[in-house]
């Protein structure tokens, strides 16, 4: 049992990097977490979570945020262990200017399940808020998305945008997504998607004609499903969920490990991220 309280003071800047892991065991564990999250004016707090736990083990999570005038709250998750993950999170937008970012990767194989659900609640005008989830699926695996944006009377201008999406790896997985919208206002901007299919076969066959294995071409179909979510990130928390989804599919204990394969991650996501850098202030002074 976890129960956290974090603190962000006005005008502060701050991050955690939460690994969580479980040992290999012959009976079930469980891991039952509380986090409540207050961010002060003008401070930005971003939590990045990467469970790796052993398939033995069960998830239950329950994270809110609480952000006030020009403050910014940046979740980053990546579910790769357990047998059952279940995850929600509340973002509570009550300050003008407050933003909120939910960014979330699921990689489930065998019989793995997980629940996840994300709410926007904006009690604020001229308020951002932002979910990004998708979900990559293999053998009998299941995931579940359910999503709520829900702008007050008050909230005029708020900007809000839900998504979830999945990418079915074999017949046997199964994919929902559950978003939804409550408007009690007007002059906001608000929308949701949601999306769920089997991998193109089309692709894999090209890929194949180009010497790929199928294995190899549906690992490269997932990093491209992923890379418009991973461009939220930074370039070490892309590195270490690539590192995760490799130790993943090769069948590797998932431990993130400062081995020479993760530095040859870091350096590539460093690089691109400079090229990123360097192409948008070219681009936006051209």
């Amino acid at each position: 049992m976890s129960r956290n309280i974090i603190v962000a003071e006005d005008s502060s800047k701050a991050s955690i990097v939460q690994e969580i892991y479980a040992s290999q065991a012959q009976k079930q564990q469980a891991y039952l977490e509380l986090l409540d999250v207050s961010i002060s004016p003008n401070s930005q707090f971003d939590l990045i979570t990467l469970q790796a736990m052993d398939e033995t083990a069960i998830n239950f999570s329950s994270r809110v945020a609480r952000i006030e005038r020009d403050g910014r709250m940046n979740w980053y998750l990546g579910l790769f262990g357990s047998h059952l993950s279940r995850y929600k999170v509340d973002n509570f937008l009550n300050g003008q200017g407050a933003t909120a970012q939910d960014t979330e990767v699921v990689f489930g194989n065998k019989n793995q399940s997980y629940d996840l659900a994300s709410n926007l609640i904006h009690n604020a005008p001229s308020t951002v808020g932002r979910v990004l989830e998708k979900s990559v699926l293999k053998d009998t695996a299941k995931s579940l998305f359910k999503g709520m944006i829900r702008i007050e009377k008050d909230a005029h201008h708020a900007e809000s945008y839900l998504s979830g999406h999945s990418i079915l790896l074999d017949k046997g997985a199964k994919s929902d997504s559950i978003p939804g919208l409550e408007i009690f206002t007007n002059d906001v901007k608000a929308t949701h998607s949601a999306s769920v299919a089997q991998m193109d076969e089309e692709q894999i066959f090209y890929l194949a004609t180009r010497c790929l294995s199928k294995s190899d071409a549906q690992k490269i179909i997932v990093e491209g499903f992923l890379e418009p979510l991973s461009r939220k990130m930074s370039y070490q928390v892309r590195a270490w969920i690539s590192y995760l989804i490799d130790s993943k599919w090769a069948g590797r204990n998932l431990t993130i490990k400062t081995d020479e394969q993760l530095k040859a991650m870091l350096e590539v996501e460093e690089t691109r991220y400079r090229e990123t850098d360097t192409f948008e202030s070219h681009y936006k002074y051209r």
